[in-house]
């Protein structure tokens, strides 16, 4: 594929134009001579391409079921498949016998129903578009495959069919007044005969043998593996199933302190219903199914553009420059290196209002995997994280992705390099070593979702693919003075707590001289659909190696 451009722009700056930090320690003491330095701005061409995801690790508590169609992208399915989980130790009250056991609670040994709910908080899509989910039994156990690429039939039978329900998105069979109440949950609650009948197995196994309760393994193993949900009509609409829970419902006798039944005036006995709920916990696993359009692939060969297509779709990689970087400024130092994407937020023509994705992780490529994997947070190394709109140094920024403080980024591709240089000796051949790590200098921006604690620091908890679906056409043109423009269009939510993940970067084709003031320039004029290419800044004293020594380089690359 032929490569496009980002001009990126490297500014060497004095101290006089650093951030606040602790490097101007000393600097009062040095001589006059030592404190002579000069800045100097320069240009790099950085290489960007659309990169096919392929499956994305998925583990996650929300399960995504439904069917959406892009005119551009294709068609996108998302099921999924979950576990239950047992409490340890569960049981059912003893049952009443006027004779044998008059203290006993259950009335009947039988359950009276059982129902399988599942509740969601967001959707994608039309809220009243008419759909339909069909829930299997599984017959085998899930392994810890979280990717989505798994293949459901390695774990149900078509034939195991539990129930299938029609819904929509809003029920529009509920007054607004309960939609909108504070405990109002959305859910789909399917009912049917084979989850009455599964309801029943459960209490007898339980009877039968309490061992199989005692964890959740043994109720996995022995006596229920959990469902998969998909679904089988309808096209508009993706849930978020972030809740699963399956009651088996079951009826009591009204006790005394004296443990005697309690009559109604008639003089029955006063019953009541509970359940013994089995559901989705982070104890168990939950793996989603993720099924993109073969124009994916159209899409990605593109080279007037590159994408980031959310979930398990589009990435857009990033070849740093960091041979020329390091020829050029390996005897300069520098403390605070900034990667500035501008967006631009395009007019809405669709049905859904949409907003910008919140957080973009800009990881190293040769990480893509084991950052998700190992579940890992941002080390300010190797991965960083952007927050759109973010205030960076007491000032807000407009329309931009910002990453901070990449020092260490380049100082790791540098040392990495450098390591298996002094390793191979006299041996070494740096054609032969590129070729071989071909992901060493690279990096992909990855849109994400980041959960925090509730404590009063928001203490980071976890990283996770923002698995959330949307798609736009939008076509590049040339800003009001003949240019090509560099914009990132991201596209957005249709409402708060719901991130939609496609949007599209169209690349800088021509060098664009850039400094401070036509950076402001270009933010001011956002209206006007001028806005600035990728601005990398680098300022300070440090050296771009990691030995902590300023008088030290490593030598040439």
């Amino acid at each position: 594929m032929k490569a496009k451009y980002v001009w990126v722009a490297l500014l060497a700056l004095t101290f006089f134009g650093c951030d606040d930090n602790t490097g101007t320690i000393g600097w009062d003491m040095l001589p006059d001579s030592d404190q002579n330095i000069n800045g100097r701005y320069t240009t790099y061409e950085l290489t960007t391409n659309s990169d096919l995801s392929g499956p994305v690790f998925a583990k996650t508590s929300v399960g995504y079921v439904g069917k959406f169609t892009d005119k551009e992208f294709g068609e996108y399915e998302a099921s999924f498949l979950a576990q239950l989980n047992s409490p340890d130790g569960i049981s059912f009250p003893s049952v009443y016998d006027p004779e044998t056991n008059p203290k006993g609670v259950m009335a009947g040994d039988s359950i009276h129903t059982a129902e399988l709910i599942l509740y969601y908080k967001s959707y994608f899509g039309d809220s009243i578009n008419p759909c339909r989910m069909t829930v299997y039994e599984l017959d085998e156990n899930l392994t810890q495959n979280y990717y989505t690429d798994i293949d459901p039939l390695k774990y149900y039978n078509p034939n195991n069919l539990l129930a299938r329900k029609a819904y929509t998105a809003v029920d529009q069979s509920l007054s607004d007044s309960i939609r909108n109440s504070d405990d109002f949950y959305p859910n789909v609650r399917l009912t049917s005969e084979e989850i009455t009948k599964l309801g029943k197995r459960i209490y007898r196994l339980n009877r039968d043998h309490p061992e199989y309760f005692k964890t959740s393994e043994a109720f996995i193993n022995n006596v229920f593996k959990g469902i998969y949900a998909k679904n089988d009509y309808g096209n508009g609409t993706i849930l978020y199933v972030d809740q699963i829970n399956l009651n088996v419902v079951i009826r009591c006798h009204e006790k005394d302190s004296l443990g005697n039944n309690l009559k109604k005036k008639n003089g029955a006995d006063s019953l009541y219903y509970t359940t013994r709920t089995f559901a989705t916990t982070k104890e168990v696993i939950q793996a989603n199914k993720f099924v993109n359009s073969e124009k994916l692939n159209e899409i990605a060969k593109k080279t007037d553009c590159t994408y980031l297509k959310s979930p398990a779709g589009i990435f857009t990689q990033a070849t740093l420059p960091i041979n020329k970087i390091y020829e050029e400024l390996s005897h300069d130092t520098i403390n605070a290196v900034k990667l500035t994407f501008n967006s631009y937020n395009q007019p809405d023509n669709g049905k859904f209002s949409m907003k910008a994705p919140t957080y973009v992780l800009l990881l190293r490529e040769k990480e893509r995997q084991s950052f998700f994997e190992e579940n890992k947070l941002t080390d300010n190394i190797t991965s960083y994280l952007a927050v759109h709109n973010a205030i960076i140094s007491n000032k807000p920024t407009t329309n931009q992705y910002v990453f901070t403080n990449l020092t260490r980024l380049i100082n790791a591709c540098v040392n990495e390099k450098q390591e298996a240089k002094k390793k191979a000796g006299d041996s070494w051949n740096e054609a032969a070593w590129e070729a071989a790590n071909p992901d060493w200098n690279k990096v992909v921006l990855i849109p994400v979702l980041v959960q925090y604690d509730s404590s009063s620091n928001k203490n980071m908890i976890s990283i996770q693919h923002d698995h959330g679906v949307d798609v736009r056409d939008i076509h590049a043109g040339l800003d009001d003075r003949g240019r090509n423009q560099h914009i990132v269009f991201p596209i957005g939510k249709v409402h708060d707590d719901m991130t939609f993940l496609i949007y599209r970067i169209d690349l800088l084709q021509s060098a664009v001289a850039a400094s401070h003031s036509c950076c402001h320039y270009y933010q001011n004029r956002l209206f006007h659909n001028l806005v600035p290419p990728a601005i990398l800044e680098i300022r300070g004293f440090f050296p771009l190696h990691s030995s902590g020594r300023s008088d030290s380089h490593p030598a040439g690359l």
